[in-house]
């Protein structure tokens, strides 16, 4: 794993995502992020400081996940979160390019190499 590497935690189950979550945000990854609700989150949060994660590694993990599309199926989401997880690989903001100025293309970091996924609805939380 390196700055190349994303981890997206997408099970819904903190029995998989608290212990993810608490050794996930020290690796050398560009991008560290869970699926669920701002509710979703809050608890988890809480979950990792009881379980003694220190302050600066909670600031780390993004939680809604993925960037405002409008997505509404499970493609489209996948969508929203890929262009999140390459934002945030090459430090760029989201926003639409109209909106902004200077060059469309910039020196960036490598492409990603990897997503590591843990997905409870389709392979019980192993790793993929």
């Amino acid at each position: 794993m390196d700055a190349r590497t994303a981890v997206c935690v997408l099970t819904h189950d903190a029995r998989f995502d608290i212990p993810l979550l608490r050794h996930a945000p020290t690796l050398p990854v560009s991008y560290v992020g869970a699926m669920g609700s701002r509710r979703t989150h809050e608890e988890r949060l809480r979950l990792l400081t009881e379980a003694g994660v220190p302050q600066e590694r909670l600031s780390r993990p993004r939680s809604p996940i993925g960037l405002d599309l409008g997505a509404r199926t499970p493609e489209e989401t996948a969508v929203s979160i890929t262009a999140e997880i390459i934002a945030a690989g090459n430090h760029a903001t989201g926003r639409p390019l109209p909106g902004l100025s200077g060059p469309i293309h910039r020196d960036r970091a490598p492409a990603l190499r990897t997503v590591v996924r843990a997905d409870a609805a389709t392979d019980g939380g192993a790793w993929l």
